[in-house]
């Protein structure tokens, strides 16, 4: 199967870095690159409302966009679970 390329935006890359914990940064990094592979893999859901997706990672939440077309992966937002969905739709 034939990889989608991923893109972060600024913003999402700044969310990243905001996060204090290494381990936990660094397992939210290794759950974005696996979406390259499988973007659509278990336990992710489309959110209602937008053509968003999300997968979970421990307390954290990595929002992100599919172009299966251009197969594109686009990381959108990432942020602990009582904040990212705010103004996340849309």
């Amino acid at each position: 199967m034939e990889s989608y390329e991923l893109l972060v935006k600024p913003s999402a890359a700044k969310e990243l870095e905001a996060i204090p914990n290494k381990r936990e940064r660094r397992g939210i990094v290794a759950a974005i690159r696996a979406l390259s592979a499988a973007p659509r893999p278990y336990g992710c859901q489309k959110l209602s409302g937008s053509e968003k997706y999300r997968v979970r990672k421990g307390p954290y939440r990595i929002l992100y966009q599919i172009d299966d077309d251009g197969r594109v992966v686009t990381v959108v937002k990432i942020g602990h679970r009582r904040d990212v969905y705010r103004g996340a739709t849309g």
